[in-house]
């Protein structure tokens, strides 16, 4: 077998060419294997979790419990952030990832084996932990792995691995739930995920990061290492979320519900949103990396404020369509955001940081799904004008608060 120096003397343009790819879209290995983890992951659970306020229905759910549900969701979201970066400072990447993947295999299964709707708030305190405790870790490898100049870029490359599943996924678990019915096509989806989050760890045994001393700092000694403009970001966040979080969990309602949009097509919107926001990152990202992150953050929050109004503000299955581009707007500034956060944290407390953040934004925010579903009672467009408001005042707060040369 060819060495790697006889390759290199043997096709010099072709591993020019594949350096330059590699260089240009912050291709680290340890990166790479992380984002494939989320991409393999989040390819299995992408076939149900768009699906689940249905699948809720079919188990005896109503919107009250729904909205309870996303706020379950926010909370575990809240809660797991900081311990899952806690284990990724103390344990390690790789071993922490192996622990995430563990527990989420829990929830799956309480998932797949939930007679009626309380079993799948079960079912969610365990699936989260992929989702929640691991995002610290994932932020780390790259902040780790990449110099400040090219992490925008990873965080484009890792955004894209984990939304290319949510452009086929969702067409696949529609196209499934169309055929076999809402109850039995998620359980289908949740045997696949089984499956691949046992390839998934095998993967995540070839990240290679070496384990720091881990400071000793508690949770208020982290909180106290947050660089101001890093604490404004959040206030905005927050904002941002609240909107998100009042209204999103409802969008398959409406559309289905209200507009008699079929599941099958939904997924084909979902797949619209995402695909848009595959094909912004890249360009978006390596500007980023050049001019500054504000105006590609204000654009991302600007996004969002404007979905839920789009949605509530169609007509059919075509008016839809401008509203879930928009929807796929929102990522435009996501690995912008991202990167900020990891600029931002000390070295030694990167993970915890991270984790930190995102603890006090989705603690905050938890009451947003479950105020959605009571003003969905006064009427279905209430929640999403309401989330709407809310989203302009984040975009307003972080424009005025957060200065261009700490957004850089």
């Amino acid at each position: 077998m060819a060495t790697r120096e006889e390759e290199q003397a043997t096709f010099p343009g072709a591993v020019s060419r594949g350096r330059r790819v590699a260089n240009y879209l912050g291709l680290e290995r340890n990166v790479a294997v992380s984002s494939a983890a989320v991409f393999l992951l989040g390819f299995g659970e992408e076939l149900w979790r768009k699906f689940l306020p249905k699948y809720l229905e079919a188990l005896g759910a109503g919107a009250g419990i729904v909205g309870l549900y996303g706020t379950a969701e926010d909370f575990f979201d809240a809660v797991y952030q900081y311990p899952g970066g806690w284990l990724a400072d103390r344990a390690g990447r790789r071993r922490a990832f192996l622990v995430f993947i563990a527990v989420a295999c829990v929830g799956y299964t309480a998932y797949l084996l939930s007679p009626s709707w309380p079993w799948a708030f079960v079912g969610l305190a365990f699936a989260m932990a992929w989702h929640s405790m691991a995002s610290p870790a994932v932020f780390a490898v790259i902040g780790d792995a990449l110099p400040k100049r090219k992490r925008a870029m990873g965080f484009t490359l890792q955004s894209m691995l984990k939304r290319v599943p949510m452009v086929v996924s969702p067409l696949v678990g529609g196209a499934l739930i169309a055929s076999v019915g809402v109850t039995r096509g998620v359980r289908v989806g949740l045997i696949v995920t089984l499956v691949l989050a046992a390839l998934t760890a095998l993967l995540v045994l070839a990240i290679n990061i070496p384990v720091k001393a881990a400071d000793a700092e508690n949770i208020r000694g982290v909180w106290r290492s947050f660089h101001h403009a890093l604490k404004r970001l959040l206030v905005s966040d927050i904002f941002i979320r609240t909107c998100e979080g009042m209204a999103d969990i409802f969008v398959i309602l409406y559309a289905t519900n209200v507009l008699g949009v079929s599941v099958a097509r939904y997924g084909v919107l979902v797949a619209i949103q995402i695909t848009t926001s595959i094909l912004v990152y890249i360009p978006a990202g390596r500007i980023a990396d050049r001019v500054g992150r504000k105006p590609f953050v204000i654009a991302t929050f600007l996004c969002f404020s404007l979905y839920p109004v789009a949605v509530v503000m169609s007509s059919g299955f075509a008016s839809l369509v401008v509203a879930f581009v928009i929807g796929g707007l929102r990522e435009i500034g996501e690995p912008s955001r991202k990167a900020m956060i990891v600029d931002f944290a000390r070295e030694d407390l990167r993970a915890r940081t991270v984790g930190l953040y995102y603890l006090v934004r989705s603690i905050t925010i938890t009451p947003s799904a479950a105020i959605g579903g009571l003003l969905w009672k006064l009427s279905p467009e209430v929640p999403f004008v309401v989330a709407g408001v809310i989203g302009l005042v984040g975009t307003i707060v972080f424009a005025a608060t957060v200065e261009e040369r700490y957004a850089s």
